[in-house]
């Protein structure tokens, strides 16, 4: 049973910085799970944003927040973050968290993903 629960979501003002975390509860290693963040605007699918591998060595961003967004991880904490700068109007949405068992990998489709957060809400004021 793997269970995922975010924090840190809130309102924040264009071109400022928010940092959103999920601490995960599992049996298994941490390593063993790879991390991914997804967000889901009202009335819009729900996209990739940012994953990282269960090594940490591989991470992948959506060609929307590379530059601005920062994937990491933090296995002493079973705790997954992701650092928003420079955030837009546009970054508004249901932020979540999901993990799938891979050590080497980590995938940008929803399906892949076998566990999810219950969602954290980031509201970037223009």
């Amino acid at each position: 049973q793997v269970q995922l629960v975010e924090s840190g979501g809130g309102l924040v003002e264009a071109g400022g910085s928010l940092q959103v975390s999920c601490v995960v509860s599992t049996e298994q290693p941490f390593y063993n799970l790879a991390m991914a963040w997804f967000r889901q605007a009202p009335g819009k699918d729900r996209e990739f944003v940012a994953s990282i591998s269960g090594s940490g060595a591989t991470k992948s961003y959506a060609d929307s927040v590379k530059g601005r967004f920062i994937v990491s991880r933090h296995d002493a904490w079973n705790t997954a973050s992701l650092e928003m700068n420079s955030l837009k109007p546009e970054d508004t949405a249901v932020y979540y968290c999901a993990a799938r068992p891979n050590y080497y990998s980590a995938s940008r489709r929803v399906v892949e993903y076998d566990y999810w957060g219950q969602g954290t809400q980031v509201t970037v004021s223009s």
